[in-house]
């Protein structure tokens, strides 16, 4: 009896082992991809305007301000865009030719409804934040 336990115990242990070394490991496949970013290339010779306007409904300088920067900043002929989420403020420098003060506006409004445009004007220069 004793003898047989010993077989059965070595013969499960066995089995353990032999079982566990069976294990598949997941296939790792490489995809290359290629993604062209075009950047559209300024006219040094476009006249460039500077807007500032007030963006009331935004809660949060990421989520909002941050997405509503990156959203002018790719449109066709801006230059520069900053959202100042403290300020409530948007600095936008763009070429008078590609870009118009309603096309900003519909910008910033298409991304959420809740965004609304107040007191846009044109400037000379960007109104440095108060300290």
């Amino acid at each position: 009896m004793k003898n047989l336990k010993n077989i059965l115990a070595i013969a499960i242990i066995t089995i353990a082992a032999f079982s566990c070394k069976n294990e598949t490991q997941p296939e790792i496949i490489t995809v290359e991809t290629t993604t062209e970013t075009t950047k559209a290339t300024l006219d040094p010779n476009a006249t460039y305007a500077k807007a500032e306007f007030k963006i009331e409904g935004m809660t949060c300088a990421i989520g909002c301000a941050k997405t509503i920067e990156k959203k002018m900043a790719k449109m066709e002929g801006v230059k520069s865009a900053t959202v100042d989420y403290d300020r409530q403020l948007a600095m936008v420098e763009y070429d008078e030719a590609k870009v118009t003060p309603a096309s900003l506006e519909g910008t910033v409004t298409s991304v959420a409804d809740m965004y609304k445009v107040k007191d846009m004007k044109t400037v000379d220069a960007f109104t440095k934040a108060k300290k």
